[in-house]
Parts: structure tokens; sequence; C-alpha cells
């Protein structure tokens, strides 16, 4: 087995603990909601209804925001490191991305 070139391990130490804390909080998010929704006084206190339906709103927005973050930060490794093939392409998706959003909006 190979071992990886210094600058996947250095690209790796940043994507990881996003991904990895990303995908913890939105999942913990989510399960908030769907708690609070189920809780007995949510039909009493009315303000728990619209917490417990943001809450797994913001837990679904980030989960599909996360790779979104990982090319935002895959293009700022790659621009210091100087690899400029990289940064165009993550620059690229990026852009990609905007653009879909706009013409769906």
């Amino acid at each position: 087995m190979s071992v990886p070139p210094a600058d996947i391990v250095r690209g790796d130490r940043f994507i990881e603990p996003l991904l990895r804390s990303g995908t913890w909080l939105a999942c913990a998010l989510i399960a908030l909601g769907a708690i609070l929704h189920a809780a007995p006084p949510a039909g009493r206190i009315p303000f728990l209804g619209g917490v417990s339906v943001f809450a797994a709103w913001a837990g679904v927005a980030i989960l599909i925001l996360l790779p979104v973050a990982r090319v935002g930060v895959m293009l700022v490794v790659f621009a210091l490191e100087r690899d400029r093939v990289h940064a165009a392409i993550a620059a690229s998706v990026l852009l990609i991305i905007a653009t879909s959003v706009a013409v769906a909006l």
C-alpha cells in the first residue's frame, strides 16, 4: 500500500472534521426537531411546533450544504498550495453550483 502525498493529507486535515462535525450537527438538529414535534406539550405551547420545524429544516440544510463547503475548503487549500489547476476546477464547481441555485430561484 502506498503512502498518500503530503498535500492530500494536509487537505484531509481540514475536510474530515468539517464533514464529521457537520454531519453530527445536522443529525442532532433533525433529531431535536423530531423529538420536539413528537413531545406532548407541542400542541399546547405554540412556539414549540415552529421550533421543531425550524430545527429539522436547519439540519436538512446543513446536510445539503456540506458538499458545497467541502468544495470551498478544497478551493482554499488548493489556492494556498498554489495548485492552479485543481483550484480552477474547484472554482468551476462552485460557479456551477451557484449558477444552478440562481436559475432555480
